[in-house]
């Protein structure tokens, strides 16, 4: 069986939470109904589950129901754009991005009296590749460009950020979903980014 699916039953085992706890928050879409992978087995049809992305939620589930409702988390876990907007100054002052960063998006798309939240989005993931080192100031201008032109096309679909370097070259793509993708043996992996899961960071950020 593929490692990286964990099946219904260990899953249960492991987390501690009920059948009908697992299945209400699908009902409230706190769980994505693709995560429901059903497989055939020795037994019969089973119900397996990406691995991590399962149990990270699940975590996050149980941290978090206590303060929020189910209604709140589902939409805090949508990949649909919130509302919400802020202000530069705002989003400095809850520490969500750098002054670097918003410097960064200004100098390609100005500097807007408020940030909506797919804008916010933008500057968020900016952000998070330079803190981390995997990218430079100068692969910056690319970044933003794959992400403002191309991010929505996507309508609220879970995605993902493609980042990868040939011969000093960078690259940038977005695709949906988990789709396998190949490359040649001269170009290196730099990131592969869930979009979906920053969209919830961010969301947690601005609650």
């Amino acid at each position: 069986m593929d490692p990286n699916l964990i099946s219904k039953k260990e899953l249960l085992e492991l987390t501690g939470i009920s059948y009908g706890q697992l299945y209400r928050w699908k009902r409230k879409n706190l769980i994505p109904e693709d995560w429901f992978i059903r497989r055939a087995t020795f037994t019969g049809q089973e119900t397996f589950f990406p691995r991590e992305q399962i149990m990270n939620r699940i975590e996050k589930i149980v941290h978090m129901k206590d303060d929020l409702s189910l209604d709140e988390l589902a939409d805090m876990f949508s990949p649909n754009l919130a509302s919400t907007q802020l202000t530069s100054d705002e989003l400095l002052a809850r520490n969500i991005v750098s002054v670097h960063s918003l410097e960064l998006f200004a100098k390609y798309y100005g500097k807007p009296e408020v940030y909506s939240f797919e804008q916010m989005l933008y500057v968020y993931v900016l952000d998070r590749l330079l803190k981390t080192g995997e990218m430079s100031v100068d692969e910056s201008g690319g970044l933003l460009q794959v992400l403002v032109d191309h991010y929505p096309s996507f309508e609220g679909k879970a995605c993902e950020l493609i980042f990868v370097r040939k011969m000093g070259i960078s690259t940038f793509a977005l695709v949906q979903g988990s789709t396998d993708l190949h490359f040649d043996s001269g170009t290196k992996w730099v990131v592969r980014l869930n979009l979906a899961a920053c969209i919830e960071e961010l969301k947690a950020k601005i609650l």
